[in-house]
């Protein structure tokens, strides 16, 4: 940190409270003119993008999954909240992967495993229209692979 007065490098810390939900203020002091300066500190949000089966890449919406998973689960016994822990938990996951650009592909398997192990019929119905199914055989496929879990 540099002084704004002089330039110098050194600076102490007096004082650091929290001023909002993601931002730190600092009251700093330079070691050398003695002059006082407040510093913010912030988290810088990760942008994460989606690479679609087309090749158009669109900004991460956790929304559209919450969406996605609702409208193929809504006649099973499955609870919002639920859903909500699949979707924090997949925003975990991919903050946490080393590259920035996820694919569609991999977003859909996430949900496909997570759905799987609390409704098998759900995850079937998400991977119809994820998958998008043409036939009768897709849909036996996927049941064979989902039974076997």
């Amino acid at each position: 940190m540099l002084c704004p007065f002089c330039k110098y490098s050194i600076t102490k810390v007096i004082e650091t409270r929290e001023s909002n939900e993601n931002t730190t203020r600092r009251r700093r002091e330079c070691e050398k003119c003695h002059k006082r300066f407040t510093t913010y500190e912030r988290i810088e949000q990760i942008s994460l993008n989606v690479l679609k089966r087309d090749g158009r890449i669109e900004e991460f919406d956790p929304e559209k999954i919450k969406l996605g998973i609702m409208k193929a689960v809504k006649k099973r016994p499955i609870s919002e909240s639920q859903i909500n822990e699949i979707v924090s938990d997949i925003i975990h996951e991919l903050m946490n992967k080393e590259s920035t650009l996820i694919k569609s592909i991999e977003i859909g398997e996430m949900v496909l495993k997570r759905l799987s192990k609390i409704d098998k019929l759900g995850a079937l119905l998400f991977a119809a229209v994820y998958k998008e199914f043409a036939t009768l055989e897709d849909v036996e496929k996927e049941l064979k692979r989902l039974s076997k879990k």
